[in-house]
């Protein structure tokens, strides 16, 4: 099965990104033809800072290989260097609803965050769509809050594939059972994210201390009972879940673990586990700095078989539409 996926390069990468979708990441990498983006393009669709971005991109680069993802079974590129993406978003835009995108939650939720929201904001599902099926992906795992834009790009694979030719695969959602449930640590009713308050999230570059101050300052809920319930108790439930993806154990084994002891108890030994998840990570991340030219060049290989599949997949899009014209 081939799977297509990709972050925002919008800062440094946090506990979420890797437990919500990097860990799920390299299950699939062991079975399957991935391709695995840094989606840059998607990242300026909101004001951004053009250093800040450079920046960000070969971080998320670096996290990467750092993680495990390995470029001898996964195909690791920027999304910006593969100009069909942009040239595909175009050509599918031409079939895209105007009103389906304007009833998609993200822009909804965005747009209302400014008063001239961009023309890119509101195309971003198609740019989404386009990083889908340019790879004929049939598989996408994603966190909960992007499968509307899955969604979106199947009813496009489907729409095209009715009016011009049947060239897509109709991607699936693949979504992992607790991963993509990593919520705010200070406000737990919402997703973990770089929020512009830090003690909301912990980044895989924090330190042993920041770390166990985070920890500390978690929010939780009345009474002391380690117990996993979304509704009733959100914030000792998403540290529960944080230990079980990180420790690979069943939450009704912390539970058991934990039925004597106390938040305090409980958040110590979760601190402990995150440092030690992260020591491995921390050091292959140092000497990948020492390395540029190596991730260069695997960032390098990746784009040229990116843009291999990209290259074959344009072509018989354009060939359908009518638009590729060969002598």
């Amino acid at each position: 099965m081939k799977i297509f996926s990709g972050i925002r390069p919008s800062g440094q990468i946090h506990i979420g990104n890797y437990l919500g979708a990097i860990q799920n990441w390299l299950e699939l990498q062991k079975k399957h033809t991935c391709f695995f983006c840094i989606v840059d393009l998607h990242a300026i669709t909101t004001p951004y800072s053009p250093d800040e971005l450079k920046k960000n991109v070969w971080e998320l680069a670096l996290s990467y290989l750092s993680l495990g993802l390995d470029p001898s079974k996964s195909i690791l590129f920027i999304q910006s260097q593969i100009p069909n993406h942009a040239e595909l978003s175009w050509l599918l835009g031409t079939i895209a609803p105007v009103g389906t995108l304007a009833r998609m939650t993200q822009y909804k939720t965005k747009a209302a965050d400014t008063t001239s929201p961009m023309a890119g904001l509101f195309q971003y599902p198609v740019l989404m769509a386009a990083d889908i099926l340019l790879y004929k992906a049939e598989g996408v795992p994603v966190g909960e809050d992007q499968k509307q834009h899955v969604e979106f790009a199947q009813m496009l694979a489907k729409k095209f594939n009715h009016k011009f030719g049947e060239i897509f695969p109709v991607p699936k959602t693949i979504i992992s059972k607790q991963g993509f449930r990593i919520k705010s640590l200070q406000f737990p009713e919402q997703k973990m994210s770089k929020t512009n308050n830090p003690k909301s999230y912990i980044s895989l570059f924090d330190s042993p201390e920041e770390i166990k101050s985070k920890i500390a300052s978690a929010a939780t809920d009345s009474g002391q009972e380690i117990k996993y319930d979304p509704i009733h108790k959100p914030g000792i439930s998403n540290l529960i879940t944080i230990y079980s993806l990180l420790r690979k154990t069943p939450i009704e084994t912390i539970e058991q673990q934990f039925r004597q002891e106390n938040y305090r108890k409980f958040k110590n030994g979760l601190a402990q586990i995150i440092i030690e998840s992260l020591v491995s990570f921390q050091k292959k991340y140092k000497e990948l700095e020492q390395q540029p030219g190596k991730v260069r060049e695997i960032l390098h290989q990746g784009r040229l078989k990116a843009q291999e599949v990209a290259d074959q997949t344009l072509e018989e899009v354009k060939k359908e539409m009518g638009l590729f014209y060969k002598n």
